[in-house]
């Protein structure tokens, strides 16, 4: 049996998955529903993310790896799932939203040093040697644009939003941002110039849009969120 080797991307990751961990806890107990139902779904939604990373990478390109988007699917089932065995009706989208953005906001770094999610050959000063060309950093890019997106969210969770509004929120902004990195990322366009990621953003772009308009516009005339307890937490 081979040595376990550690490389830079595997501690990034490792890393990113923690970090998603504790701005999950974290929202959790500032909001007070840090009860042993709601973070239970936080085991579930990390392992359901990492099998759909790696089964989300081997759809879309047939080779080893991980997709973001197959992690967010295989998470959201994966919590689904368990909230109905749990008999937990509270949302609970906020707290997953938080933890994406931390996670990728780290965990990029491993796509980073592992090489994958790489971007386009490019002249510009910062770019990187990646695969035989200097290229953009996309997955760098995608980093920050994580980093900023988790700043805006904690900005807005402090205003106290109906709750799912940082899901919504956090889903439209990763929606744009992943459609305008994609423009620098290495991938074949799948229809119209455009890259199969990009087709989803667009249409993910109008789910979180609409749905956050609708939302806020529900709660004008509602009590507070953190008001009124309406549903149990588990």
């Amino acid at each position: 049996m081979p040595p376990l080797q550690i490389t830079a991307s595997s501690v990034c990751y490792a890393l990113g998955y923690l970090a998603g961990a504790v701005a999950y806890a974290g929202t959790a107990k500032r909001r007070g529903i840090a009860t042993a139902g709601i973070m239970a779904l936080l085991g579930s939604g990390l392992i359901g993310g990492l099998v759909g990373a790696y089964i989300g990478q081997w759809i879309a390109g047939g080779a080893a790896g991980k997709s973001i988007l197959g992690a967010i699917a295989g998470g959201y089932l994966a919590v689904h799932f368990h909230k109905r065995y749990l008999g937990i009706v509270r949302p609970t989208g906020d707290l997953f939203a938080v933890a994406v953005s931390a996670g990728e906001a780290v965990g990029r770094w491993g796509c980073y040093f592992g090489g994958c999610c790489y971007g386009k050959a490019a002249s510009v000063p910062w770019a990187i040697w990646q695969h035989g060309a200097h290229r953009h950093p996309s997955q760098v890019y995608l980093s920050l644009s994580a980093l900023a997106i988790l700043a805006v969210l904690l900005r807005f969770d402090r205003s106290r939003p109906p709750e799912n509004a940082v899901f919504f929120l956090q889903g439209l902004l990763f929606c744009m941002a992943r459609f305008a990195v994609e423009f620098f990322r290495d991938v074949a366009p799948a229809a119209l110039g455009l890259t199969a990621a990009q087709w989803a953003c667009i249409f993910g772009t109008a789910f979180f849009g609409t749905g956050l308009y609708r939302l806020m516009a529900r709660s004008k005339s509602a009590a507070p969120a953190y008001a009124v307890e309406t549903a149990r937490a588990g």
